[in-house]
């Protein structure tokens, strides 16, 4: 006889597929989502709507919409017409290429959603402006798939090459044209020029194009093209510089800025120890928006043979979640005997300096680590491993697991950061004991790392799944008239 499993169950496996899944292709994310919209529709709904709040993977984003607008249901389409409206214009373009090429399909109401949304950018000249010349293909893309005419000015600017005076795209060939510096950085600054168009189009960077360039880049960008301000001169012009640490300051908050971007500019640039701890703050603030962690918290790090890229990620996750914690937080290190680690501060620098050390070499014991927190009598509601699961030597976690639990008195949940060819064996061990696991594949991706702190700042997975189905769905504005008016 066929056991079916609890609706809480399932929604909680959809939520943890969806929380430890990486950055991927489109193609390889439908088939999850998918899976996911079949096993409970109504909870993928609501799990789309929370992700666009709280999500950071824009591929889930994209197939979210793609999906919810092929969906039969009618609150699908609708949520997923106006999620699209959210989305810039290369991802709505991605999106109709997914349904037509992954559903076979664009349904009437996803070309409505579309013609929409460019309806609305031709209302809005400035912002029609900004979008046609940074992502033109997008644009020419959409109207000429779905067959939707562009209206006069966007036929002139996208089709006809023959933009008007006071257009973005005029502006553009003004400046290419120019060949006084001063000119040009005069027309980058009224016209608000965006940073990667206005770039291509000068021959020679001067400080004051440099102030321009700068005043025209978001915080985003400021990150991200570090090293060319760098290279010409940003960090020794006094001007310059203030206008740079002043995007970064507002890249603190800025959500277009990906918690881990900072982190990784710091990695990639040489730079002095001022700027990278204004990325430092950049990236802590951005992961302190995603949540805190309000319980108290072990994070056990696999240093035995082969488990490089364990210590690796255990630095990145340990300056990771020390800057967000409002409770304790135990590191240690294990091979076949646990190491406890301590570093200076919550950077990834203070925490590079306590790894720097250690070497990968030895057997593998989980439990030793969780042995020692059990005598020092040091309890935690949560425990973080990351590890090949590849445990060969006594004390195993599973029995170790369950002596500190009966020790103690907790159950603490437990998630595995699997690194290298890992095998699932903890996994398995844990849930023979009635531990609660989730995982996530750590494969060098430190964009990944932000899906951590959904995971460990909710003080329960309930209570998470309560979060997301009070998340409404959004509904069509013109249907909202319509049914007042009947």
């Amino acid at each position: 006889m066929m056991t079916m499993k609890p609706e809480q169950d399932v929604r909680l496996e959809i939520l943890n597929s969806l929380l430890t899944t990486p950055h991927r292709k489109l193609e390889d994310v439908a088939g999850f989502h998918d899976s996911m919209v079949q096993r409970d529709a109504m909870f993928y709904g609501h799990l789309a709507a929370w992700y666009f709040k709280t999500g950071s993977v824009r591929d889930h984003k994209e197939v979210f919409v793609g999906t919810l607008l092929t969906s039969p249901l009618t609150s699908h389409r609708d949520a997923g017409f106006m999620l699209l409206q959210l989305l810039p214009p290369f991802q709505v373009a991605r999106v109709v290429d997914f349904m037509k090429q992954r559903k076979g399909k664009v349904p009437r109401s996803a070309r409505t959603a579309v013609e929409r949304f460019l309806r609305a950018r031709e209302r809005d000249p400035r912002g029609f402006d900004r979008a046609a010349i940074r992502m033109r293909a997008a644009m020419k893309h959409l109207y000429a798939s779905l067959h939707i005419r562009p209206d006069a000015r966007a036929d002139a600017i996208l089709f006809k090459h023959r933009p008007p005076e006071g257009s973005l795209a005029h502006t553009l060939k003004t400046i290419a044209r120019c060949t006084e510096p001063s000119a040009q950085a005069r027309l980058i600054l009224e016209s608000n020029m965006p940073f990667p168009i206005a770039v291509g189009a000068l021959r020679t960077v001067t400080p004051s194009v440099l102030v321009a360039l700068l005043a025209s880049m978001s915080p985003s960008e400021v990150v991200n093209h570090l090293q060319f301000l760098k290279t010409r001169g940003a960090m020794e012009h006094p001007e310059v510089r203030a206008l740079m640490d002043a995007k970064l300051k507002t890249a603190q908050t800025d959500t277009r800025v990906s918690a881990y971007k900072a982190r990784v500019a710091m990695d990639a640039v040489e730079l002095g120890d001022d700027v990278r701890e204004e990325l430092a703050e950049v990236t802590q603030q951005q992961v302190r928006a995603r949540g805190t962690i309000k319980r108290a918290t072990a994070l056990l790090v696999d240093k035995s043979g082969s488990m490089d890229q364990a210590l690796q990620a255990g630095r990145q996750v340990a300056a990771l979640v020390s800057g967000i914690m409002d409770a304790p937080l135990l590191v240690y290190a294990f091979d076949t005997v646990p190491l406890p680690i301590v570093a200076a501060g919550t950077s990834l620098a203070a925490w590079e300096e306590a790894f720097k050390f250690l070497t990968a070499d030895g057997g593998t014991s989980i439990g030793c680590a969780l042995k020692v927190m059990q005598l020092r009598r040091q309890t935690v509601e949560q425990i973080v491993v990351i590890t090949d699961e590849g445990e060969n030597t006594a004390p195993h976690l599973g029995p170790a697991y369950t002596e500190y639990a009966q020790a103690l008195g907790v159950r603490p949940d437990v998630v595995i950061i699997r690194v290298g060819s890992w095998n699932g064996q903890s996994e398995r061990d844990l849930k023979a004991v009635g531990a609660t696991v989730d995982t996530l594949t750590f494969q060098g991706d430190v964009y990944s790392l932000p899906n951590l702190v959904p995971m460990l700042s909710r003080p329960s997975r309930l209570e998470l799944l309560m979060e997301i189905m009070e998340t409404p769905l959004p509904v069509r504005l013109d249907r909202k008239l319509s049914a007042a008016l009947c």
